[in-house]
């Protein structure tokens, strides 16, 4: 199961009470994931670089290694978990996440061209607007995006997010496949403009990036994404482009995530989107886009609706082992932020 770092002090602001770790324990043991290890941040850096322990001192910040289940993609972050714990004690209701409700010709547009079916051939996008980042909070939407890469997204090869700044760059938007010769752009980090195939030899040597060369390496033609301007958004699954990287002082956020398998591109985006949209002006709501495909068909994403199932009670119990009454059961659900009735 993966194992979510966070800091225990943010955790329990974000929850509204402290707990002691026995508490904490047994409030996770009920939930369904486990506490795995109580450290801290040096104690973290002492482990990965072989070091003598030092004796921790009480300025170090605590941090709760939290195994969760592995297709819990939103218990991936700090938000994710809080919000899970909240609405499990009590505290809080389920979340109603909706997409803001604007026209066809007032949404942002994303065209994809035929050539990117050669390599990755699906892409799905989204806005958070008038969000509000801290250093705590922009940390943990850069963590997500590495967790979910490691997890649901195989270490890229399915899925790849990308995040920018959007009042950086200027819509619409198009997601092109292109020789590497042909693609020029500073990459984040940067300061240096690369062609696509130099940048494949300078990251070889990179520890974290070297990992994802292979992905697109040998393909005669390379994703990219691009603004109206030809300024380069990214070039995925490998780095985004230093134009239109996020700060602290972003308020719009653009989304989009590229893909090999859509189904995953989907449930990416809509965990990243609906765990930080609690930062937004407007709480739990997402802007969408609509993406165009070469053939004309096109999509509004993000996909936010609710699906329901019907479920004889009966199933439901021989598969726990437990006789519950419907009330019961409905309760528990709901516990667990699904939303659930008896069906008379």
């Amino acid at each position: 199961m993966p194992t979510v770092s966070v800091g225990r002090d943010r955790l329990f602001k974000a929850l509204g009470c402290s707990y002691s770790v026995e508490e904490f324990e047994d409030l996770c043991f009920k939930f369904g994931i486990e506490l795995d290890d109580v450290t801290t941040e040096k104690a973290i850096i002492r482990k990965e670089k072989h070091l003598d322990e030092e004796e921790q001192s009480e300025d170090e910040e605590v941090i709760y290694k939290i195994e969760v289940p592995a297709n819990r993609y939103d218990l991936l972050c700090l938000e994710g978990l809080a919000q899970a714990l909240r609405v499990f004690n009590g505290v809080d209701t389920i979340p109603a996440y909706k997409v803001a409700s604007i026209s066809k010709e007032s949404m942002l547009k994303m065209h994809v061209k035929p050539e990117t079916s050669e390599v990755r051939p699906f892409v799905v996008c989204a806005v958070l607007r008038g969000v509000t980042f801290d250093e705590a909070r922009y940390n943990s939407f850069i963590d997500l995006q590495d967790r979910l890469h490691q997890n649901i997204c195989r270490k890229r090869t399915l899925v790849a997010i990308g995040t920018h700044d959007l009042d950086t760059i200027t819509g619409p938007f198009t997601y092109e496949a292109l020789p590497p010769t042909a693609i020029n752009f500073v990459p984040l980090k940067q300061t240096k403009n690369f062609r696509a195939d130099e940048l494949m030899g300078f990251y070889k040597s990179d520890l974290k990036l070297k990992k994802f060369l292979h992905i697109i390496e040998n393909s005669p033609v390379f994703p990219v994404i691009y603004d109206s301007e030809r300024t380069v958004l990214s070039l995925p699954p490998i780095i985004n482009g230093a134009h239109s990287a996020i700060t602290l002082k972003t308020k719009n956020v653009l989304i989009e995530c590229t893909a090999t398998d859509l189904r995953k591109a989907n449930i990416v985006l809509n965990t990243m989107v609906t765990m930080f949209s609690g930062y937004c002006e407007r709480k739990f709501e997402v802007e969408p886009v609509e993406v165009i495909y070469g053939d004309g068909k096109s999509y509004i994403t993000p996909d936010l609706s609710l699906y329901e199932l019907v479920v004889p009670l009966s199933y439901i119990t021989s598969i726990i082992g437990v006789s519950l009454p419907a009330h019961e059961v409905a309760r528990l659900l709901n516990k667990m932020q699904l939303h659930a009735k008896h069906s008379v």
